[in-house]
């Protein structure tokens, strides 16, 4: 973070300055990372005492002063060996820092902004972007999945004055949560990748979906860029919602930044990408022939943040996975492949990944679909789930292992079609999918493990990984 003295931090936060009695002023200065868990403060930092659903942070903050931290943001009076501010309510004291250190850099005029969103994609996206932005210089990106009303600012307030790009994830479970993230951090560039049903029971809606993800490019001014996914219909009509220049990205002849050629198989996908009338062929490992449509919108940013073909291509072929537990091939012994592709699912993510199933698996080995639930889908839980199951028959996956009661309906819908006999099993429980699966899986098998996070299928997918390392 920027170095703000402790005045300006409470001006920030609309907040109560309360000074230690051990001493110092409210021109002392900081400069540390900001954390809402007690468990990753480290010296120098400032700890936010949020109060959430299960957990209240003020308890914690003795643990925070403990390991170092300097500051203490809070709703009411905690430790007092370190200076606190008191304010109304500390998520959005969070949120009015990130805001007021976004505009101090950004003022000086060397800072450009990129916000992602998307039903789907995001994080991937955001990871090859950030692989670009490190060949501008200095970057600061979202960790892990830091996307929301926390996790946003969190990744904002790392910005320090020689950061030249800021490449945040935005995500949202509701209508204005995206907008309330960009009026933090005002992109230069606006990236939406998709429109689908992710969060659908959440957002009540595709159509609300729609609304939701727009906000990232409503606001934008004339002078900001928009990169859309010319290939889905609901983002195509985003280009009539935006002042901002708008760049298309995607398998369509008419998208600015295109794919063609595209080639998959287990060692990831093979296309040329087109971009102002130049082109250069991408050997892209990432596995999944879906994923390309992440690398068109990051080579698109690439492009607006000052790049040469050459160097877009070169980061692209720097990345080995999407991200941990995201289309990430294990395994290895006797040819069998588990890909554990179980931190996020939704029916677009799911379809894509069972899909890359069929293309990738080895004529001599079988193809395994071991999937759990996908969550947040409302009134569409049941029509989905059934409608994937029924895919997997369709695209003659060779099994299916469904597992946790939630995700039955796969398995039902599966045995009724009436092509398969037997090859679809259900498993309450993890253990006894692994048990299966570590003992009926058979040489050159190639196995895809899917689930929402919820599910948890991504340690049953790790599990299985260590098995046939």
């Amino acid at each position: 973070m920027i170095e703000l003295s402790l005045a300006e931090i409470a001006t920030a936060v609309g907040g109560r300055l309360v000074l230690s009695p051990a001493g110092g002023s409210q021109e002392d200065r900081i400069s540390g990372e900001s954390q809402t868990d007690s468990r990753e403060v480290q010296q120098g930092q400032i700890f936010f005492a949020r109060r959430g659903e299960e957990m209240d942070g003020h308890r914690f903050a003795a643990q925070a002063v403990d390991a170092g931290a300097a500051l203490i943001v809070a709703e009411r009076e905690t430790d007092d060996r370190v200076p606190q501010i008191l304010v109304a309510d500390t998520t959005e004291a969070l949120g009015a820092l990130a805001t007021e250190v976004v505009r101090r850099v950004r003022a000086a005029g060397v800072l450009k902004i990129v916000g992602i969103t998307g039903s789907n994609g995001k994080t991937t996206t955001k990871n090859l972007v950030a692989a670009m932005a490190e060949r501008v210089g200095p970057m600061v990106a979202s960790a892990k999945s830091f996307n929301n009303e926390v996790g946003g600012p969190l990744t904002m307030l790392r910005v320090e004055e020689d950061t030249r790009t800021l490449v945040a994830e935005m995500g949202a479970s509701a209508e204005g949560e995206i907008a309330r993230l960009t009026a933090m951090a005002p992109p230069h560039i606006g990236v939406v990748l998709t429109v689908g049903l992710a969060h659908a029971g959440e957002f009540g809606g595709i159509e609300t979906t729609f609304r939701t993800k727009s906000e990232m490019v409503r606001d934008l001014p004339a002078e900001a860029v928009a990169v859309l996914n010319r290939d889905d219909a609901y983002v195509t009509r985003m280009g009539d919602l935006t002042a901002a220049r708008v760049v298309w990205f995607g398998r369509n002849p008419e998208a600015d930044v295109r794919a063609s050629d595209i080639d998959s198989d287990a060692s990831g996908t093979r296309f040329t990408l087109h971009i102002a009338g130049d082109s250069l062929p991408v050997v892209f490992r990432v596995l999944g022939e879906h994923h390309v449509t992440n690398a068109l919108a990051a080579a698109a940013v690439g492009h607006e943040l000052g790049l040469s073909l050459a160097d877009i291509v070169a980061a692209l072929e720097g990345a080995t996975r999407a991200a941990r537990w995201r289309m990430e091939v294990l395994g290895g012994r006797d040819g069998v492949t588990i890909i554990n592709d179980a931190y996020n699912a939704s029916p677009d993510s799911m379809s894509a990944g069972l899909r890359t199933l069929a293309q990738i698996g080895k004529p001599e080995g079988r193809t395994v679909a071991v999937l759990g639930a996908m969550s947040e889908l409302g009134e569409y839980s049941i029509e989905e789930h059934l409608r994937i199951g029924l895919q997997a028959v369709r695209l003659r996956i060779s099994e299916l292992v469904v597992v946790g009661v939630e995700a039955r309906n796969l398995h039902i819908s599966a045995i009724n079609e009436g092509s398969w006999d037997g090859e679809s099993v259900f498993f309450a429980e993890q253990d006894e999918a692994f048990d299966y699966l570590a003992r009926t899986l058979q040489p050159n098998d190639t196995v895809l493990v899917k689930s929402s996070n919820a599910a948890g299928l991504r340690f049953l997918g790790d599990r299985l990984g260590e098995a046939f390392a």
